[in-house]
C-alpha cells in the first residue's frame, strides 16, 4: 500500500509496520514518533531509487527543516522527482513553491498538472491565472470552472474568489463554466481510499492582513482626503504586479480622486481596492463613473 503524504500530524488507518521493513509507511511512523532523522534515513534510499512518495515525503522534510537542515532548493529537487512520476501532492506543492517564489511560470505548469487531477489548491491558483491571464492564455470561463471546482471542495479562499467571481462575471458565462466543471469532475482521478490516506500538514498560502499602501505618483492629487468604511474592489491577481498595474492605469480618473489603493492578500491572490468612500452607494457611483469592472465591499 502507498502513502502519499507527509506531515507534523497524520494518522494511519491500518496497523504499523516495523522500521525495519524499510518501507515508505516505515518513515512516517518515525516522523510520528518525532524520530525525523530515522524518517529521513528511511526515506532517502528509497526515494533515490524512484519511489515517488519516499520522494516527496523526502522534500517536505527539507522544507520544513525536520532530520535535515532547511534546504528549500533540494526540497524542490526532489518535489520535482516525485513530480514528474505524476504525484499530484509534489506537484501542487512545487507549484506553489516556485509561484510564491517569483517563478511563475514554472510554477503554473506544475499548478495546472495538479489542478487537472483536481487538487484543490493548485485548482484555485491556476484558475484565478486563467480569469485574470496572468502568465496564461486568458480564458474567464474556464478559470470560473477550476475555481468552482476548488471551493466545492470546501477550500476557504476559494469560496471567496468564487463569490468575486460571481459578481463580475454574466450569468451565461457562470452556467457554461459550472457546466465544464462538472464535465471535469467526472473525468478527473479518483481520490485514494480513506484508509490508504494520511492527514497532511497542508502547504499554507501566504495570508495577511489588509495593508495600506501609499499611492502610487499617478494617483496623488490635491484633493482633501476621503474618508468612510467602503472600497471598490476591481480585482485580484495572483500576481501583485499585475493589481498595481491595474490601479496605475486608473488612477488618474477623477471618480478616484483622494482615494488610495489597498493590495489585500488573499490565499495565493491578491485584491485590489481603492477608497475609502463614505457609503456603499458612493463606492458604487465611483464604480459606474470607472466604466470599469468592480464591486463595492467594506473595508475591514
Amino acid at each position: 500500500m502507498r502513502y502519499r503524504y507527509l506531515a507534523a500530524s497524520i494518522w494511519i488507518a491500518s496497523l504499523a509496520a516495523p522500521v525495519s521493513a524499510q518501507s515508505v509507511k516505515a518513515g512516517i511512523e518515525a516522523w510520528q514518533k518525532a524520530d525525523y532523522a530515522t524518517a529521513v534515513s528511511i526515506w532517502r534510499p528509497l526515494a533515490e531509487k524512484g519511489d515517488a512518495d519516499a520522494a516527496f515525503n523526502l522534500g517536505q522534510a527539507y522544507r520544513l527543516g525536520r532530520g535535515v537542515p532547511t534546504n528549500l532548493g533540494a526540497a524542490q529537487t526532489w518535489f520535482e522527482r516525485a513530480a514528474e512520476k505524476g504525484h499530484v501532492d509534489a506537484q501542487a506543492t512545487l507549484g506553489l513553491l516556485l509561484f510564491q517564489n517569483g517563478n511563475q511560470a514554472a510554477g503554473l505548469k506544475w499548478l495546472k498538472a495538479a489542478a487537472e487531477q483536481g487538487e484543490a489548491r493548485a485548482l484555485l491558483v491556476y484558475g484565478t491565472a486563467l480569469f485574470n491571464g496572468d502568465n496564461v492564455t486568458q480564458d474567464p470561463i474556464l478559470g470560473y470552472a477550476y475555481v468552482s471546482r476548488a471551493a466545492a471542495q470546501g477550500l476557504a479562499p476559494a469560496k471567496e474568489t468564487l463569490a468575486q467571481l460571481d459578481r463580475l462575471l454574466p450569468v451565461q458565462d457562470r452556467k457554461k463554466g459550472v457546466a465544464i466543471a462538472m464535465a471535469k469532475a467526472k473525468t478527473a482521478p479518483p481520490p485514494a481510499p480513506k484508509a490508504a490516506r494520511a492527514k497532511p500538514k497542508p502547504t499554507q498560502i501566504a495570508s495577511a492582513e489588509p495593508k495600506s499602501v501609499a499611492p502610487s505618483p499617478a494617483a496623488k492629487t490635491p484633493s482633501p482626503p476621503a474618508s468612510g468604511n467602503w472600497r471598490i474592489q476591481l480585482g485580484a491577481f495572483s500576481q501583485k504586479g499585475s493589481a498595481e498595474a491595474l490601479f496605475k492605469r486608473i488612477a488618474g480618473n477623477g471618480a478616484l480622486a483622494g482615494r488610495q489603493p489597498y493590495y489585500v492578500a488573499a490565499g495565493a491572490v491578491t485584491r485590489v481596492q481603492v477608497g475609502p468612500f463614505a457609503s456603499r452607494a458612493a463606492a458604487q457611483s465611483a464604480c459606474n463613473a470607472l466604466k470599469q469592472a468592480c464591486f463595492p465591499v467594506p473595508a475591514k
